[in-house]
């Protein structure tokens, strides 16, 4: 069953949602791939995350221009819904922008600079299977040509903006996929842009957690007044979108768990759970990386995920079934 709401194509580009909205998407949805959001009232406009280079942002920014040419000619407010490049790395191209983000945030993006990506990818020819893997999921990006500009304004709970008439309310649901998540919500429009607490028809990435918190954050989208919900990757939804990722992660929690208690270890546990039910969903092998995390919660242990040795691992469970 396709989570995505029908009267949205899933396709490359611009979206309108309607009164003021836009969606942009970037199918498959895979690595890199997510989605941005430009919300318009009056004259003013919100830019909701950029892309994962400097071509790809520059291309989205022109085509809102196309939409919106008063709106969109100069974005003055930009949020970063969390650290990762693909949400931030074009932020360069929004000069003079106030850009949101929360606190933790910005200051993993002090950790994780395009540079790291440049070196992976430079080693990537040396790395064999790790290096292939490396290279299919970001070899298409131009990380080298980013400048990384960071946010301006942070926040900790909750920050409201105005475009136009419409208040703006940007809120902390982290730490889950990353530390700083954030969901921005339009009353007046109904609609949600999500970050990466949603992939729909896609395998999240749980690289922070507490589990719990993610789940908490699905049931705080489920209980808004929302009829559009923008996922940080993947076609636009509804509710059933949000509630079919919550499930996801209930599942895979429930699943790990059996097998830490069984004594296997966290990497044969990713290949023994039994996700057949979400052969549909790509980017099969982040279930290395989501059980990893749920282990380390499991275990109490707070040291960082590895994420060299994380993706040597998703790489292996890649190939071992035919998809590297």
């Amino acid at each position: 069953m396709s989570l995505g709401l029908s009267k949205y194509q899933y396709t490359k580009g611009l979206h309108d949602l309607g009164n003021g909205g836009y969606a942009w998407l970037q199918p498959d949805g895979g690595w890199g791939w997510s989605n941005a959001g430009l919300i318009v009232d009056r004259g003013e406009s919100l830019l909701v995350d950029t892309l994962f280079d400097v071509p790809l942002t520059r291309d989205m920014l022109a085509a809102m221009r196309k939409a919106e040419p008063v709106a969109a000619a100069k974005i003055k407010t930009l949020v970063n819904t969390h650290h990762n490049g693909d949400h931030c790395y074009g932020n360069e191209c929004c000069e003079g922008a106030e850009i949101i983000a929360h606190k933790l945030a910005k200051e993993a993006m002090t950790h994780e600079g395009p540079e790291l990506l440049v070196g992976f990818l430079k080693a990537a020819p040396d790395l064999g299977d790790v290096g292939t893997f490396l290279t299919k999921c970001f070899g298409a990006f131009d990380f080298a040509g980013v400048t990384q500009t960071l946010p301006t304004t942070t926040f900790e709970t909750e920050i409201t903006r105005q475009v136009g008439d419409k208040t703006v309310h940007i809120m902390h649901v982290g730490p889950a996929h990353t530390p700083g998540d954030a969901l921005v919500y339009v009353p007046a429009d109904k609609t949600v842009f999500t970050g990466d607490i949603l992939f729909i028809e896609g395998h999240p990435i749980m690289w922070e957690g507490p589990i719990a918190n993610w789940v908490d954050a699905c049931n705080r989208i489920i209980a808004m007044d929302v009829e559009t919900v923008v996922p940080g990757h993947g076609p636009i939804t509804d509710k059933k979108g949000v509630a079919a990722m919550r499930d996801y992660l209930i599942y895979t929690e429930k699943e790990a768990r059996k097998r830490y208690d069984a004594g296997l270890n966290a990497f044969d546990a990713a290949c023994d759970i039994d996700m057949s039910d979400y052969d549909n969903w790509g980017d099969g092998e982040r279930v290395v990386i989501n059980v990893a995390t749920l282990y380390k919660e499991f275990s109490g242990d707070k040291t960082p995920n590895e994420a060299a040795a994380l993706f040597g691992q998703m790489a292996a469970l890649a190939k071992k079934r035919g998809r590297l």
